[in-house]
């Protein structure tokens, strides 16, 4: 695959950019599109009879249309623009928290290795609803327990959120499975799609899921956009989260009714040329193909993978199958903080740190990883000069 013109930042740099799954290089298709919205359409929607709101309106519909497609989803009135991963997480949280639905003593499982984003919102539901948060363990090799999992499943499951793919570990887990059985037992079901959707077709029909959410930015659409996908009778039978305008159908001081789907959840003034851009970046990923970008990341992961396991003292975080594009090396006695300083003064970004998976840290008895992670515009070249600075920098270290 041969798409690095189209990427500036990637076109014009000399050092190799392997940390994607924090955020993706924009290509110039998306960053001329938020352009050419400032440029030729500024107006606010839903508010105006003038031309220019008319048009931005009818521009962030099509929008709507776009990511409903790239879902499919049954309806775009199930589509909600949000500004990220997070947002539309926290959401379903607080609406949640204000349905009814989640009492005391019910639970909410989520997986070992969910990010912080699918922890802490659970957490505040629960601190508010005396309902009790699970965390699923994860087997010795660091895959999803589907044993233990529905073993855990009862009467008193109220909802299973977890990631399609790992942020920290790279690993997918078997989420039509998890959603199969979540149902079986009367439970809700969220998936996490920031770390899959920009690597594997999304298919919320297929899925079966009750929520969906991701980041528009893990996709190479501009930061601060996101999308949540609700099934439309769920999200009619919820309370909104937050109160403005646009998501009104009438306000007095006496009482106020909300809007219908999908605008009951998108109060105030949104992202515009955001929600548009994010379009024109599910189309350029279109016009490559999932199935070709995610045939040519796992080659490029795999080359990884093997010349990582080559390196004596790397421990890599998980097995080499069922992965996306992203691995995570742990060495003992080298600081993840001083392997990531060394090899950015090699030309070589990755991400060090928790990956805002404190609890899977804590699990493995780890402060942090190492992580590489990769995107449709890396190359065999990209993957050779990285093994080599990661080599260089542990002799380096040791």
């Amino acid at each position: 695959m041969n798409a690095r013109a189209d990427f500036p930042l990637i076109a014009a740099s000399k050092g190799v950019y392997l940390d994607n799954a924090a955020t993706a290089q924009k290509p110039r298709c998306v960053i001329e599109a938020e352009s050419r919205y400032y440029e030729t359409l500024n107006a606010n929607v839903h508010r105006g009879v003038h031309s220019l709101s008319r048009l931005a309106t009818e521009a962030q519909e099509a929008a709507r249309r776009t990511v409903a497609q790239f879902l499919h989803a049954p309806s775009e009135q199930e589509i909600i623009f949000t500004s990220g991963c997070t947002e539309g997480i926290n959401l379903i949280a607080q609406s949640l928290t204000h349905s009814g639905l989640v009492r005391a003593g019910e639970e909410i499982l989520v997986s070992t290795d969910s990010h912080h984003s699918n922890i802490v919102p659970w957490q505040m539901l629960c601190e508010r609803t005396g309902a009790r948060l699970r965390p699923i363990p994860l087997r010795e090799d660091l895959s999803f327990d589907t044993e233990a999992y529905l073993s855990m499943l009862s009467e008193h499951t109220r909802l299973v959120a977890v990631p399609a793919t790992s942020n920290a570990l790279g690993l997918h887990l078997p989420v039509r499975e998890i959603i199969s059985a979540a149902k079986q037992a009367g439970a809700l079901t969220l998936v996490d799609a920031a770390q899959s959707i920009a690597h594997e077709q999304p298919d919320v029909r297929a899925l079966g899921c009750d929520f969906l959410a991701f980041s528009g930015h893990k996709i190479y659409a501009p930061t601060g956009t996101g999308i949540l996908w609700g099934r439309a009778e769920l999200l009619e039978q919820l309370p909104p989260w937050k109160g403005g305008g646009e998501m009104i159908s009438e306000v007095t001081f006496a009482r106020t009714t909300y809007n219908h789907l999908p605008f009951k959840y998108e109060a105030g003034t949104p992202n515009i040329a955001g929600n548009i851009v994010l379009a024109e970046a599910l189309r350029y990923v279109q016009s490559l193909g999932l199935p070709a970008i995610a045939a040519h990341e796992a080659a490029l992961t795999h080359r990884l993978y093997d010349g990582l396991a080559a390196i004596p003292g790397i421990r890599i975080l998980g097995g080499r199958e069922n992965r996306g594009a992203l691995i995570s090396i742990n060495v003992p006695g080298v600081h993840h903080y001083d392997l990531g300083t060394l090899l950015d003064q090699m030309g070589i970004a990755v991400r060090t740190g928790h990956h805002c998976c404190q609890p899977l840290m804590q699990h493995l008895g780890i402060t942090g990883t190492t992580r590489y992670s990769l995107a449709l515009y890396n190359t065999e070249d990209d993957i050779d000069r990285a093994l080599t600075a990661t080599t260089q920098a542990l002799h380096m270290l040791r």
